[in-house]
């Protein structure tokens, strides 16, 4: 049998990651051949991930955050191969918040995340598809907009540094006295709202700005997006602030957000708003947002909670699709 051939692309912000050399090491040394490639700027993921193809690897791994990860996976996405014809994904997880990896049960340590990826068999996953004027855009775990996507947007770079994904908290705090609603109407199969909101999630992944977990039910294998809207609070924000307290978040959220499980959502907004695809801002008034199933293959944990096959939980509030 010939030897597993992998490619390793490596966020540059992790390139001096000593644990991951340590780990790339030792998957050398127990018979995989793998290459590894350093993104620098705007474009080498795709341009690697070509060329991964091109050479025939069996498995193309992304060692990074969820915006790695994202890149890799809509890299792929943008390919006429279908899933099968495609190297499978696999995941290391570097970043600051690494939200997808949390959700997913994968390993933070790079040793056993690439171990997970030779032991465990890929298997397809549903991948975001957002379409807006300026064209489409992917998402491997959650599109984001309102109070979190601002919060995400403005965490300063060297405050992530110090403090992990501590620091989205610090500036989500900070912004809690300027919370501006924003206006849209989303309508899908069987469902339509219109209001003012003050977050927005749709998932394929279950949360995102370091452990928000608007899309607490998400799966990654099932053909839909789990939408999350909350609205503008005003009474309700003693009440829900008691809940979180007592019950925790998820039951906060069930008490205040309309949810529900879509094929597809369209947006209609009355200003340009500003969508966060896994840390790319996308803006405009208007977008059709898609879930397209088993996109990709991906190594997952036998257990990860993100599979329909471990049971999801019932969804509160409209189930459309």
């Amino acid at each position: 049998m010939s030897a597993l051939r992998w490619r390793l692309i490596l966020n540059g912000k992790s390139a001096g990651d000593d644990s991951l050399r340590e780990a790339v090491a030792a998957l050398r040394e127990d018979g995989v051949a793998l290459d590894v490639r350093v993104t620098w700027e705007g474009g080498d993921a795709e341009r690697y991930v070509a060329e991964a193809i091109a050479d025939g690897v069996d498995s193309i791994v992304a060692a990074g955050g969820d915006g790695t990860l994202s890149e890799v996976a809509t890299t792929l996405a943008h390919r006429d191969e279908t899933a099968a014809q495609l190297p499978s994904l696999g995941l290391v997880p570097l970043g600051t918040a690494n939200d997808f990896a949390g959700a997913a049960g994968i390993p933070d340590a790079p040793h056993e995340a690439l171990r997970l990826i030779r032991r465990r068999p890929a298997q397809a996953i549903d991948l975001i598809r957002l379409q807006a004027p300026d064209g489409v855009h992917w998402a491997a775990n959650l599109a984001s907009g309102g109070f979190g996507t601002q919060v995400t947007l403005e965490t300063d770079e060297g405050l992530k540094k110090m403090l992990g994904g501590l620091a989205y908290l610090v500036t989500g705090i900070a912004k809690l006295g300027r919370i501006e609603p924003l206006r849209a109407r989303l309508h899908g199969d069987g469902f339509d709202w219109e209001g003012d909101f003050i977050a927005l999630g749709l998932g394929n992944g279950r949360q995102a700005g370091g452990g928000q977990a608007l899309c607490p039910d998400a799966m990654i294998d099932d053909g839909l997006l789990d939408l999350t809207i909350v609205p503008a609070l005003s009474g309700e924000v003693g009440a829900t602030v008691r809940t979180l307290l007592t019950e925790g978040k998820h039951a906060a959220l069930d008490r205040i957000a309309t949810r529900a499980r879509l094929r597809r959502v369209e947006i209609d907004a009355a200003a340009p708003l500003t969508l966060n695809l896994d840390g790319e801002p996308v803006q405009a008034r208007h977008f059709r947002v898609d879930c397209v199933p088993g996109r990709v293959r991906m190594h997952l944990p036998a257990d990860c909670p993100l599979l329909a096959a471990a049971g999801p939980a019932t969804l509160p509030g409209a189930l459309a699709g």
